[in-house]
């Protein structure tokens, strides 16, 4: 006996006939998993600043961020996440990942280059550097409370 024998007695797998299909069992031919579907758009069928503007304008507190609260994307979207969820208050969110035109976008409503990028009251407040020194100052607080006291918009 020979050490191919040898080997193959040892390990069956060398020398097997590949193990058939189960009885009944019928071939089919490879299909790759389907690829994940991209986001879509939060924006609907209006342009990107349209779907900016009445968003800031329709929410107390807006959040353009890279993925979302439960899966940010980047640091300093987690950062403002957890910063507005520690108040235990609603608050928009707006993926920008989910649409090229609407990340573009805030950026030129802004003029403000990074995201994310936080609108309390209407107003354009900044992006996480400044939601924290706002958070550990105490004036993010009042901020939040005045614009939950402000009146929801009227339909138009």
């Amino acid at each position: 006996m020979g050490i191919i024998d040898r080997i193959k007695r040892r390990l069956p797998i060398l020398g097997a006939p590949p193990p058939s299909a189960p009885q009944g069992a019928t071939a089919r031919p490879y299909e790759p998993p389907a690829e994940p579907e991209e986001p879509k758009s939060p924006r609907g069928s209006h342009s990107a600043p349209e779907f900016i503007r009445l968003t800031v304008e329709k929410n107390p507190v807006v959040l353009f961020m890279k993925g979302n609260p439960q899966a940010p994307q980047c640091g300093f979207s987690a950062t403002a996440a957890g910063i507005l969820s520690s108040y235990n208050r609603p608050y928009a969110t707006v993926n920008v990942l989910a649409d090229e035109e609407i990340r573009d976008g805030v950026k030129s409503f802004t003029n403000w280059p990074t995201i994310p990028q936080v609108f309390i009251g209407g107003e354009f407040v900044g992006g996480s550097d400044i939601l924290r020194q706002l958070h550990d100052s105490g004036e993010l607080k009042a901020m939040l409370d005045a614009a939950a006291a402000r009146p929801a918009p009227t339909a138009s």
